[in-house]
């Protein structure tokens, strides 16, 4: 009896671990933000606070890439304070993330004519809340656990040292390391920086 290309796909998709599946789709979804940044860049610019300007955007979108592209699925998480319970990451976000993006870029297409990109700042921002909608924003969701890559960039963001210096304006410098004789010192105010 021949083997259909039914049955061929099936025993193939049963000897192959979903792991390796899941791993090779986590690759695939790296590359392609790293080949073409525009987009998250375009969508960074829209969604983060304006003062960091269009270059602070850029070093935003640029360091939740290299986030996604570090996050290993089934790593184990630091336990919570009084528990001993273990916890590992789930599986990887950055796949549906590159979606969304290309849903983003298919909806601008549809709705103006242009690309993500291409789009006014305040054009952009209107066509993330709408696709936000029916989301849930009455608190920040851990960036893993977003359900959107917008959200997932604004958590990465407010997690870091640079959005903790925004908020203080001061150099502040969370999880640098300063000599012991600056640890008295009150943070030096933050420069304002002109983009041209």
């Amino acid at each position: 009896m021949p083997l259909s290309r039914r049955r061929f796909l099936a025993t193939l998709a049963a000897a192959v671990p979903v792991a390796a599946i899941a791993r090779r789709a986590h690759a695939a979804a790296v590359v392609h933000l790293e080949s073409d940044p525009s987009t998250l860049d375009a969508l960074a610019e829209a969604v983060l606070p304006s003062s960091l300007g269009r270059a602070g955007a850029r070093r935003a979108a640029t360091a939740f890439r290299q986030w996604g592209a570090g996050y290993r699925e089934n790593a184990e998480l630091v336990h919570g304070y009084g528990t001993s319970r273990l916890r590992s990451t789930g599986p990887t976000p950055v796949t549906r993330w590159a979606t969304q993006l290309d849903q983003l870029e298919a909806r601008a297409h549809s709705e103006h004519q242009r690309s993500f990109r291409q789009l006014t700042v305040d054009q952009r921002t209107a066509l993330v809340r709408a696709v936000l909608q029916g989301e849930r924003l009455d608190r920040m969701p851990s960036v893993a656990g977003a359900n959107h890559v917008a959200l997932a960039l604004i958590a990465h963001f407010y997690e870091s040292p640079a959005a903790q210096d925004l908020c203080y304006g001061a150099q502040i410098g969370r999880e640098t390391c300063r000599p012991l004789a600056a640890q008295a010192r009150k943070p030096l105010p933050l420069i304002k920086v002109t983009e041209k």
